[in-house]
Formats: C-alpha cells, sequence, structure tokens
C-alpha cells in the first residue's frame, strides 16, 4: 500500500474510532490498553459494549497495522520526495 493510500485509510479509520471515543469518553489508546490488560472484563456481559469493544478493537488494531507501515515507509524516504503533488521544474 502506497503511503498516500495509508494516509487516507488511517483518517477513515480514526473517525470511525472518534465515534467510540465520543461514546464512551475516553481515547482508543486508552481503551484498547485497558482492555488488553483485562480491566474491562465485567462489560463481556452486556451485549452493546461486548459488541462495540469487539468493533473497536479491530479497528484500533487496524488503525496500529496501517500506523506502523506508515512510519516503516516514511523513515525509507524524504518526505519532499514523498509528497503526492510536487512543484512543476
Amino acid at each position: 500500500m502506497e503511503i498516500h493510500e495509508l494516509v487516507i485509510e488511517m483518517k477513515l479509520l480514526e473517525r470511525r474510532l472518534t465515534l467510540y471515543e465520543e461514546k464512551y469518553g475516553i481515547l482508543s489508546e486508552d481503551f484498547y490498553g485497558a482492555l488488553i490488560s483485562g480491566q474491562l472484563v465485567r462489560y463481556d456481559e452486556h451485549d452493546e459494549t461486548r459488541s462495540d469493544f469487539s468493533r473497536w478493537k479491530g479497528i484500533y488494531e487496524t488503525w496500529l497495522r496501517r500506523k506502523q507501515a506508515y512510519s516503516a515507509q516514511i523513515k525509507q524516504r524524504a518526505v519532499a520526495e514523498t509528497l503526492r503533488y510536487q512543484p512543476l521544474s
């Protein structure tokens, strides 16, 4: 996936993450850490939160993978050469 495609996909994922962050009042990074460490187990018995948390986790993990791919690619290129629009010579 090209850098500009990663940026577009990450921004789309961030919009989806924002919906959960606004609904539950915490940032995705904090939610994910709490979920992974087992702090949210008591929510498993509630259908709505279990479903939301499953989706939220999946979206966040996808965002993390895209962010890692973006970071790896941007380290290998000069930012000026990576920009999609270049000035005419």
